[in-house]
């Protein structure tokens, strides 16, 4: 950082006027800066301004509402500017399907995020760094591993059995997901919600589309960036167990509900030997102490921005690694991007946008649910200072198995490539034709060995795995468009046609007792026990035809039309075909003559539209019946012998169909200090794709039927505002609220529920069916307790007929609450004090029910498990309501209505993000255009409406492997 970035130089003074176009007189509060400085000022009331700059330099003029402008300060020491409406970004270009509008011009219900919002937050995935700042979209971590995925649900789940991820798009490219994409190589992220959006894309667009932009070059200078952070992670919120003390304590208790225990005296009648001894000499192990440790984050990106007239060329190299919270968690990605445009005439153009992108994964056999459950008494070491493979010389092995020489690898080499190469004709004004050739292909290989002494073997023979997987994925896209405007009439017509493919192989090779641990999962054939092999291939298809017109009248009066017509291999026979129709309506209220008075107004549009989209995701060959192979045998001859797989074929399955309504607002207020997007949407899906379970007595069990409806329905809110605009000191906010509920509206029979799997009509697909705990039978209650059969202590639930006996048929329902929120959202606030920059970023999700492993974690005889210090057990100098009393004769299977102790409030607020910057001068420095240096942290601070959630962290869910986690970065933004 020894670098030199001033030069002094001679000063002039510099005074003039500011107006605006669209009214007479000065515009007051306008910001005026020396580009390249922290140097400025702001205009009067009169839009007068007095500034002292050096010679030669760059005025930059802006406001709040408005365009801004550059000046060069040259001999005049007077400047008149005046500044055109910036309402909204209105000619912000926003990226759609099969093409780009305006923003002013949209109909449909689609959010963009551009770059600056998508690398404010370090994360591996782009969907990570904007969680909350979509209205609409719902984001979770799957957990804190290094190769979690990212779940995503836009407008809550509509399918049962078909699927509910979103389609994503990545330079014309239709892929699954967006894992190995680089952040700071995207431009732009649209989320396309409803379905007129979505029509366009027929088949898949039921789930939402995401569409990514990645960088592309530009003419001038060549401009190189370099990107790079490292930081530290450590576990954010895990569930603590019992110590050695707290488990003595409570196995203690359990046998004084038997009568075998009374006093400490009787201690040997309840520990073994081994047990007794290290209770004596207060011997126990903190597993999680010795399995958790810091992880760390580190990422290093250079990208290069350059091109002529002709050609413009944009490429990256990225390398990212990320070192998890566990031994043997770990990753490293390595990413080369090149995107190239040539232009050969006036109207023929071609280009590539591509990518490769290499990852070196771990992957860890999770230890916890070991290390939370194992007693926690004993030592690691022996005497002799030898790892003790079963501590207290019991059944259950050391967590910290997999962690000694020898004993585990489990690792994957998977390498992606996606490309799209295009081919642009504009033979004459307002026509163009468009070829895109989209392909995206995967390798990858998995190798694993599991020791003898392993946590999954446990001391059985080591076994060794290879897995290796092919994926080959293209798409063709053949897209015309024409626009023409006829005096007030403005028209733009786009007709596509589009192929897409996919096939895959994979095979697995497994192999026991390996002689030499050091071969791993290569040499599979000196394995001298259970060789298998098998192999799998699937492919599938889409042909697609659409057309869309946008009309418009005047600018303010606007109309869409879609129709698309989609055809899937993967549906039976007569029922591959079908159309996806969407309408959609936008009224510019503003631009009417009646607003031009309401100076407040500075922008109001109407949004209505409706259409239909489509889901074929249920897997290839689902409609077909086939057969598996089933060993057989006569006498001591076998032979192999063959029946149908568990899923029945179904010659008439069809496609799932989402009719969506939407209504929307657009506006702003005071010039855009206070803009705002709310849209009501109500999307009903018909024909699901649902998986029916059928009676064992078939010999199958499962078939796809077009069978029952759901519904999903909300309200969307993105609001931003313009807190403070000064000279030194700028205040920006953003809020995003969503609020959907789903419901399912009918199954295979009308209004009738689906108990086996769960389902009920007028319920969210998943929710929790059990009784209603009411607490725990009190010593003042035993004689009610007793004429249910129980006793104090145990599990008091609703006896919901009143019938005075409680049975699975009459006294379980639907629980109040379930696992998706009520609403969730965002607030993230932008702050900038001269060269300072500041965000504070909020997230919180409300309202949802989660049942969480560790409140289920009570091993009620403390036998051969450990307990969670969550645990509140009722004794009788201890009449708690939570949970029941430990018994060392009745077991936690046993223990009548026992699924009920879990359930809790999983709302959370959580300090999603807070970052601190400085932007260094860099005027007239020879090297540098840019210098920022920061500091971020992730997921710093949550609090959770539950106590009992005081040491987990709900996003989760539920799970307790691999925990969440917390990061402290800092990070280094350097320009050429």
């Amino acid at each position: 950082m020894c670098i030199c970035f001033g030069v002094q130089a001679q000063e002039v003074k510099i005074t003039g006027v500011v107006s605006a176009t669209e009214f007479e007189g000065g515009l007051p509060g306008a910001t005026i800066l020396e580009k390249g400085t922290n140097n400025g000022t702001v205009t009067d009331v009169n839009g007068k301004f007095s500034i002292s700059v050096s010679e030669g330099a760059t005025l930059v003029f802006s406001s709040v509402g408005y365009i801004s402008q550059e000046k060069k300060v040259a001999n005049s020491s007077s400047l008149k500017v005046s500044l055109e409406p910036d309402i909204t970004n209105l000619e912000e270009v926003v990226v759609i399907g099969y093409g780009t509008v305006k923003k002013r011009d949209l109909t449909g219900a689609v959010t963009s995020v551009k770059s600056e919002d998508i690398r404010q937050v370090p994360a591996q995935n782009p969907l990570e760094s904007i969680q909350g700042k979509v209205a609409g979209v719902d984001i979770t971590r799957g957990s804190g591993s290094s190769s979690s995925g990212i779940n995503i649900r836009i407008r809550g789940n509509r399918s049962i059995g078909a699927g509910n991820n979103p389609l994503f798009i990545v330079d014309g490219v239709q892929t699954g997901n967006i894992d190995n994409i680089n952040p700071n190589d995207i431009e732009s992220m649209e989320f396309l919600k409803d379905a007129s959006s979505t029509a366009i894309y027929g088949w898949q667009g039921a789930n939402g589309i995401v569409i990514v932009t990645t960088k592309k070059g530009a003419t001038g200078t060549p401009k190189v960036t370099f990107n790079s952070y490292f930081g530290l992670s450590q576990v954010s919120r895990y569930p603590s167990v019992m110590n050695g003390d707290e488990y003595a304590a409570i196995k203690r208790e359990a046998n004084r509900t038997t009568g075998k225990w009374s006093s400490e005296a009787d201690d040997p009648l309840i520990f073994n030997t081994q047990e007794l001894a290290a209770v004596q000499n207060g011997d126990w192990i903190d597993y999680q102490d010795l399995l958790f440790k810091n992880g760390t984050q580190q990422n290093y990106n250079i990208g290069v921005n350059a091109g002529s007239d002709k050609t413009k060329v944009y490429t990256s190299l990225d390398y990212y690694s990320e070192k998890g919270i566990l031994k043997f968690d770990d990753i490293k990605r390595y990413t080369l991007r090149a995107n190239v445009d040539h232009t050969f005439n006036n109207w023929v153009k071609a280009g590539l946008q591509s990518q490769v992108a290499n990852r070196d994964e771990s992957y860890r056999r999770d230890p916890l649910n070991m290390a939370n459950k194992i007693i926690p008494l004993g030592t690691v070491y022996d005497e002799n200072g030898d790892f003790i493979v079963y501590p207290l010389g019991g059944s259950s092995i050391s967590p910290l198995a997999d962690e000694q020489v020898d004993v585990f690898s489990n690792t994957g080499k998977i390498t992606d490539v996606i490309a799209n190469v295009y081919l642009e004709l504009k033979p004459f004004a307002g026509f163009s034709f468009r070829s895109n050739f989209g392909s995206s292909i995967s390798n990858s290989r998995i190798g694993l060995f599991e020791g003898s002494n392993s946590i999954s073997r446990n001391g059985g023979n080591s076994r060794a795995q290879y897995t290796a997987s092919n994926s080959r994925f293209f798409n063709w896209d053949n897209v015309i468009n024409y626009s023409k405007e006829i005096k007030d009439h403005s028209f733009a017509i786009t007709a596509l046609s589009s192929y897409v493919q996919n096939e895959g192989d994979n095979v697995l090779a497994q192999g026991e007792s390996q002689l030499l641990p050091g071969q791993l999962y290569f040499g599979l054939g000196n394995a001298p026990d259970n060789i298998t092999i098998n192999s799998g291939y699937a492919k599938w298809n889409v042909l697609s035809f659409a057309a869309r017109l946008n009309y418009n009248y005047k600018g303010k009066y606007l109309i869409t039309l879609t129709d698309r017509a989609d055809g899937a291999s993967r549906l039976s026979k007569g029922n591959k075909w079908a159309f996806f129709p969407s309408a959609a309506f936008a009224w510019r209220i503003v631009d009417e003559n009646f607003m031009e008075n309401i100076a407040s107004i500075s922008e109001l549009k109407l949004r209505l539209s409706y259409g239909v989209a489509g889901n074929s995701g249920i897997q290839p060959y689902g409609t077909q019946s086939s057969l598996t192979r089933m060993p057989m045998a006569f006498g001591e001859s076998s032979f192999q012998g063959f029946t149908f797989s568990p899923l029945l074929g179904n010659p008439d399955a069809g496609w799932e169909l989402s009719a969506t309504t939407n209504l929307g607002v657009d506006f702003g207020l005071w010039k855009n200090r206070l803009s705002a997007t709310v849209d009501i949407y109500d999307t009903r899906t018909s024909d699901l794709l649902l998986p029916r379970g059928l009676p064992p007595t078939t010999g199958v069990q499962q078939v796809y039927q077009n069978i029952g409806k759901t519904r999903n329905h909300g309200v969307e809110i993105g609001l931003n505002t313009v807190n403070i605009e000064s000279k030194d000191f700028q205040w920006e906010s953003m809020i995003t609220f969503t609020r959907n509920q789903e419901e399912i509206v009918s199954l295979v029979t009308e209004g009738v529920d689906d108990i086996g799997n769960g389902w009920f009509v007028g319920e969210p697909i998943s929710v929790f069916y059990d009784y209603e705990k009411l607490g725990i039978w009190q010593s003042s209650e035993a004689d009610e307790a007793q004429s249910f059969g129980q006793a104090p202590g145990d599990i008091k639930v609703r006896d919901l007929n009143g019938d005075g006996q409680i049975d699975a048929v009459n006294d379980r329902k639907v629980l109040g609450g379930d696992n998706r929120p009520n609403w969730f959202g965002g607030l993230n606030n932008k702050i900038n004090y001269k060269g300072f920059d500041l965000s504070v970023y909020l997230f919180a999700r409300w309202g949802q029910t989660i049942n969480p492993n560790f409140l289920s974690r009570y091993d009620r005889q403390s036998n051969l498990n450990n307990s969670s210090t969550a645990i509140d057990y009722w004794t009788p100098e201890n009449p708690t309501n939570e949970y029941p009393r430990p018994n060392a004769g009745l077991s936690g299977s046993s223990t009548l209505y026992w699924s009920t102790i879990g359930y809790v409030d999983g709302s959370y607020i959580r300090l999603r993000n807070l970052s601190l910057g400085y932007t260094l001068p860099v005027k007239d420095n020879p090297l540098f255009s840019n210098v920022r240096i920061y500091l971020s942290g992730t997921n710093l601070l949550t609090w959770t409406k539950s106590s009992k959630l005081d040491e987990y962290d709900p996003e989760r869910g539920g799970g307790e492997s691999f925990p969440m986690l917390k990061s402290y970065m800092f990070g280094l933004n350097l320009g050429f």
